[in-house]
């Protein structure tokens, strides 16, 4: 089956416009110019209102800039699906959240929450977790969860967005790894889980800089994942930003790892709408063994 699951206008996000290798958002009061690859089109809103940014991003070799007229909300906080964010700007153009996965974050809480009113506990393990937005809707929903990311500075924002989201106090383990061998050691341990959630790099550095690269170590990686399920697993998520491949390479891996074990696979396209012409700006790829 082949969706695509569309993150549309919010109070707090919306895609005003795109086009020309470009996109301008609005964060909470804060209006952004960055680029994006992906925006083959012509801008529909006049130069004028690109020009009138609050920041705009400028890309140079590797890194980038930010040009302000204003500067940057200090705490800068916003609220997608369900999840409070802190956001800061990087010199790589992301600012701390990736709004198209907001539909993965629903359709996450859903599950889960569907398996927790019928009495049972979940257990979601969220891989390359960035700063939790899967993270904190899983535990919202009532699972317990276990996040994993090779970057300090990932882990401690989604620290920070769980206690801005009000669960302090939940059943959230964070942990600094290199997640091919956390996976492993895992495994040794016989711990199970009902739910992996991964949203992989295309490229990556682990916490001894150790290297992971998308089309080499995506298939072992995704071929030990069956072996830390639960007897009644919930579902395997995968996504990719900028990945360069298409979600029916998602499906088909997907599809091959767990034949054995049954289970929907689903797969799609992520998607931003503009509020103003309805236009999708295409922004990832997942695919789902939903058991």
């Amino acid at each position: 089956m082949n969706e695509i699951l569309i993150t549309k206008k919010s109070a707090d996000y919306e895609l005003l416009d795109s086009g020309d290798l470009r996109k301008l958002e609005r964060f909470g009061d804060f209006v952004l110019s960055r680029p994006d690859p992906q925006a083959l089109w012509r801008k529909s809103l006049p130069e004028s209102a690109w020009q009138n940014a609050d920041a705009t991003f400028v890309q140079t070799a590797g890194r980038g800039k930010w040009k302000n007229k204003k500067t940057f909300p200090e705490p800068w906080q916003v609220s997608l699906g369900g999840v409070n964010f802190i956001l800061k700007p990087s010199v790589f153009k992301h600012v701390g959240v990736f709004p198209e996965q907001s539909a993965n974050w629903r359709w996450l809480a859903e599950k889960i929450s569907s398996r927790v009113s019928s009495g049972r506990q979940v257990s979601v393990l969220n891989l390359f977790g960035y700063t939790g937005g899967a993270t904190v809707s899983a535990g919202k929903a009532g699972a317990s969860v276990c996040h994993v990311d090779s970057s300090q500075f990932a882990v401690d924002c989604a620290v920070a967005n769980r206690d801005a989201s009000g669960l302090a106090s939940a059943p959230i383990r964070f942990i600094v790894d290199d997640v091919k061998k956390f996976v492993e050691r895992e495994i040794r341990r016989g711990q199970k889980y009902d739910c992996i959630v991964l949203d992989p790099p295309v490229y990556g550095k682990g916490t001894k800089k150790e290297v992971w690269n998308l089309e080499t170590n995506l298939a072992p990686l995704l071929s030990q994942l069956p072996k830390l399920l639960s007897d009644k697993p919930l579902a395997i998520l995968l996504s990719g930003y900028a990945s360069g491949y298409s979600h029916i390479s998602y499906a088909q891996i997907l599809s091959d790892i767990t034949k054995d074990l049954g289970g929907k696979i689903f797969s799609g396209e992520l998607a931003i709408q503009e509020s103003e012409t309805e236009r999708l700006l295409p922004a990832g790829i997942f695919a789902c063994c939903e058991f």
